[in-house]
């Protein structure tokens, strides 16, 4: 810990972090740029922010404002203390529906703020993308605009007045008129009067015209609005504590009318007269963008609902009615054809096909920054903007240049003002790449100032901007924005080299040079000392020269020169097997901070702690990769505490717009950070649960046994104890009879007909076959009483799910090598593979052909596996289930949710006149060994608690539905209620036929 963190942590306790996984978590936003701070600061009051300014004033240190960190320029970063307001500053203190007004904290988030006002029929009219998780602080500070500034303004034209604290214990009000200092307000007069030409002549020529500082609005003709002209300055001229902001009318229904033209340049000579027409968005894309999408798995088919076309426009109507939102829409599209025969269209009211939609235009910057070939791209040449009658000719030369320089990107964006986004493939991670980079940024300048535009359109200038500002503002305008920032921050201490005193745009890049030199300095152990390793035997006595065949394909092998690099265990497919690109798909878009909606990221939902986002994970790691700040490698304990309260869930895998895997990663990361080392207790016992469950239900009577001497709290006590297990946790028991047993008693030995619907085998998971035969009985009465004949593999089978998720993978491949050979004789069949268990149907499908991609019998496997419920689903024979007529809690297990579907489940209970009410929480909380594992019982509860407990025990008297061992054990542990699986739903209808 450096001098700086030890004073700063004395000074004020519990509101600074200084250990270096904080640090590295915070070290990049949704930008190319890092810098790794010396502190993170979490303000709970106004004057907690006040004591900041002063400390840091103490210690010599800058100070970097920031909300959700989804700056794409590199404005909330920095080498001092970032301050983040996001955690708890993030109160709305008021709305006045009268004067349609909101008082906020800066910690509040967008999504926040318009939930209140609409209990009042009012919104925050600017809307950018990540209105789940961006901050009204930052929106302020970068005046961000999004897809409903066309029609109700940006952040500057929504912002009536502020606080702000300034360094030297100052406190302002500004608003319109004052500063609420009198004699700041004589040096702004003075500032104002000594610059009227170029203030007049050089600024607020379009409404995305947001480089620089607004001084514009300074003018008499503005009303000295010196709010608005604090708006867009990026932190660097004050600490916002409070804003009151203008609220606009919700239309009370709305319709989205989606335009499609031969190509995007069509699309952007058309935006501005739908926006003319009254439309509340008119956003544009590509046919690229939707192209891109379709490359992620399970997105085959995304956009179906958009009509044919090259390009695209999203153009929101308002009525007072449905139907009034219809015609507009329809009328919007029949005057846009009119003027541009051969236009397609769709109009949509459905709210949740026009969220489907908007998904897909507001995922776009994360979509972009993988090319469909699996290239990166990168922000940099982000939110340019002109007028919006000179986009489509701006648009073609902007093409043209990228040609010039050999590069590719998807653009898209804000068509109906002129704003573009756009993400291309820099080379950034070599000397050579960041010239390019430099010559291409400086030439895209001049083209856009040739249109009339500006180098930034929203988001701020930043890290990736500011040094353009030269090139676009005269020398008389670049002194007047010096001398203004003076005004605030005479010392300089706020946000350094973001406007003034430009930090140059190719500095400090995260992609850029050195980003992967851990991977080449051929430091890691080799993978047969990995396998060999006191973890990853199979069984005892298994030792490294046994395993020495598994030691194939990761293995360090020989790189580029004399360099050394590392293959991941894992195939990573979509990253030409490599780790670091991997980790990199993180673009910081922060998705994963949304704490309302979706799946991902369950602890971060729970902490609220950016160490725990997706995001900050990933930024670990990176730092983890350039071995920087992060010295120690793979044996990192601040990447292993980064990545502890991750529940493997793989909702990032999917929910995340480029897909991070951060259960993989994890996998991968413990694979190389226990290598040759004793791991937690909990991988012993937990991870290698299968092992213990096969010995405890071998000999008859031995499972009565244990589960007697575990009903007794001080034998249980010890055990826990001894394993490494939560002591708060209830153990599992073991089966008196597994499913194994059950069905060679049941069926005998001798062969059985071929059943009329066909053969099967059921996959006997762990869980099934040791510890809830019962779901496994009623899946083979289900399976026969569809005619299907049920066979379960002779051999001991398993998919290696705890291994895996221990990072024992070495084990993992070998038990799926195991398990492939004695599946052999189905697959050759082409036999379907029933998966009852949902984590362990994705090892089957996901994992199996990344962990073993030489060997074609894990593709096959990962083809013929099917769930209970894909496969009832699409039974068209005979159907000898009764009705039930139930409603239902159904929590649908995390690996289902983000690598399969709960579609056939939900057509299968349709049939069975079950309504369920589908949890949207996402992850149980259990998520198999990491519930049990010390430290987790409060994150684990907190995810149950957000809607999974509350509904379970308000449900009166209806069906829990849940199909995964660890959610039904969580329901019945946390709220005593007995959940089933869809087998025991199916094998109830079937009883009562």
């Amino acid at each position: 810990m450096s001098d700086h963190a030890r004073r700063l942590d004395a000074a004020l306790p519990g509101v600074f972090r200084t250990d270096l996984t904080v640090r590295a978590a915070y070290s990049s936003d949704a930008s190319i740029y890092r810098r790794v701070p010396v502190a993170v600061a979490e303000p709970r009051s106004t004057d907690d922010l006040a004591r900041i300014l002063e400390l840091a004033g103490a210690e010599g240190l800058p100070v970097t404002m920031r909300g959700g960190g989804t700056s794409i320029a590199g404005n909330s970063i920095g080498a001092g203390i970032v301050i983040d307001t996001s955690r708890h500053l993030r109160r709305v203190r008021c709305i006045d529906p009268e004067a349609r007004t909101a008082v906020v904290e800066p910690g509040v988030v967008l999504d926040d703020l318009r939930a209140e006002a609409a209990l009042y029929g009012l919104t925050f009219g600017p809307d950018p993308s990540s209105h789940s998780r961006c901050t009204l602080g930052g929106m302020i500070g970068n005046n961000a605009c999004g897809s409903h500034s066309v029609a109700w303004g940006i952040t500057s034209a929504n912002v009536e007045s502020m606080r702000l604290l300034l360094p030297g214990d100052r406190e302002l009000d500004a608003a319109k008129g004052s500063s609420g200092d009198a004699a700041i307000d004589a040096v702004l007069t003075r500032l104002r009067d000594a610059h009227l030409a170029p203030l007049r002549t050089e600024l607020g020529r379009f409404s995305r015209q947001v480089s620089g500082y607004g001084l514009h609005h300074l003018l008499p003709e503005n009303g000295f609005d010196v709010a608005k002209a604090l708006v867009g300055a990026e932190g660097t001229c004050g600490l916002v504590t409070e804003a009151t902001v203008s609220l606009v009318p919700v239309p009370k229904a709305r319709a989205l009318a989606v335009l499609g033209f031969p190509d995007v340049y069509v699309a952007a000579e058309v935006a501005p007269f739908a926006a003319q027409a009254g439309a509340l968005t008119v956003e544009g894309m590509a046919a690229d963008l939707l192209t891109a999408l379709r490359q992620q798995p399970g997105r085959a088919d995304a956009g179906a609902d958009l009509p044919p076309g090259g390009g695209w426009l999203y153009c929101e109507l308002g009525g007072d009615t449905a139907a009034d939102a219809r015609d507009a829409a329809h009328a919007l599209a029949e005057i846009v054809r009119e003027r541009v025969p051969g236009t397609t269209s769709v109009v949509v009211d459905d709210p949740a096909r026009m969220r489907a939609l908007w998904w897909i235009r507001e995922a776009g910057s994360g979509i972009v920054t993988r090319l469909p070939d699996g290239g990166e791209a990168w922000p940099g040449w982000e939110d340019s903007a002109v007028p919006p009658a000179r986009l489509a000719g701006y648009l073609r030369d902007l093409y043209g240049l990228m040609g010039e320089h050999g590069l590719r990107g998807v653009p898209y964006g804000h068509f109906g003002e002129g704003c573009l986004h756009l993400r291309l493939d820099f080379g950034l991670d070599d000397p050579l790449g960041v010239a390019g980079y430099r010559s291409f940024i400086e030439d895209a300048a001049r083209l856009v100032l040739s249109h009339g535009g500006s180098v930034s359109g929203e988001h701020g200038d930043g890290r990736a901007r500011s040094e353009l500002l030269a090139e676009m503002y005269s020398p008389e305008l670049l002194d007047a924005f010096a001398a203004f920032k003076a005004v605030f921050d005479p010392e300089r201490r706020l946000n350094p080299g973001v406007i003034v005193d430009p930090a140059p745009l190719d500095a400090d890049l995260r992609p850029g040079p050195g980003r992967d030199a851990l991977l080449h300095r051929g430091v890691f152990p080799q993978r047969d000392a990995h396998l060999g390793s006191r973890g990853d035997a199979l069984r005892p006595g298994t030792g490294r020269d046994a395993l020495r065949s598994e030691a194939g394909r990761d293995a360090l092998r020989p790189g580029a020169g004399d360099a050394l690099a590392v293959t991941p265990v894992h195939a990573l497919s979509r990253d030409n097997g490599s780790f670091a690109a991997a980790v990199h798909r993180c673009v910081g878009v922060g998705a994963c901070r949304n704490l309302e909606s979706g799946a991902m990221c369950p602890s971060f939902k729970v902490t609220r702690d950016e160490v725990h986002s997706t995001r900050g994970r990933a930024r670990v790691l990176a730092e983890m990769l350039r071995g920087e700040s992060l010295t120690d490698g793979w044996r990192s304990r601040e990447v292993r505490d980064a990545l502890d309260l991750c529940l493997s869930c793989k909702a990032c895998a999917s929910d995340c717009p480029v897909n991070v895997d951060m259960a993989t990663y994890k996998a991968e990361f413990l694979y190389r950070h226990y290598a040759g080392r004793r791991r937690p207790m909990a991988h012993y016992s937990m991870g290698w649960l299968p092992l213990w469950s096969r010995l405890a239900t071998a000999v008859p009577g031995t499972s009565r046994m244990v589960n007697a001497a575990m009903s007794r709290e001080p034998i249980a006590a010890a055990v826990k104890r001894a394993a490494g297990v939560e002591p708060r946790r209830e153990m599992i028991r073991f089966a008196a009879r597994t499913l194994r047993q059950w069905f060679r008693a049941s069926h005998g030995g001798g062969p059985r007909p071929v059943g009329r619907a066909g053969t099967v085998v059921l996959w006997p998971d762990t869980f099934t076959e040791h510890h809830a035969p019962e779901v496994g009985r009623a899946a083979v009465e289900v399976l026969e009483a569809l005619g299907y004949r049920v066979l379960i593999p002779p051999g001991r089978v398993c998919c290696g799910l705890t291994w895996h998720s221990t990072g024992q993978l070495g084990v993992a491949r070998r038990v799926l090598r195991h398990t492939l050979g004695i599946l052999a004789p189905a697959l050759d069949a082409g036999l379907p593979i029933v998966g009852l268990e949902p984590s362990c149907t994705v090892m089957l499908r996901d994992e199996a052909p990344e962990l073993l991609p030489d060997d074609p019998r894990a593709r096959t496997l990962a083809d013929v596996t099917v769930t209970l419920a894909e496969l009832v689903a699409r039974h068209d024979g005979d159907w000898p289930f009764r009705r039930l007529d139930s409603a239902a809690i159904a929590q649908v297990h995390c690996h289902q949710e983000a690598k399969g579907s709960y579609a056939p489940d939900l057509a299968v209970l349709e049939r069975l006149g079950v309504e369920p009410d589908v949890i949207g929480a996402g992850c149980c909380g259990l998520a198999g060994n990491f519930g049990f594992e010390p430290g987790h019982w409060d994150v684990s509860q907190g995810c149950a608690e957000r809607e999974l407990y509350p509904k379970v025990r308000g449900a009166d008297g209806g069906l829990v539905l849940a199909d995964g061992f660890s959610c039904r054990t969580q329901v019945a542990q946390g709220t005593g209620r007995h959940a089933l699986h869809l087998a025991q739903v199916l094998q109830l209808a079937l009883r009562r036929s």
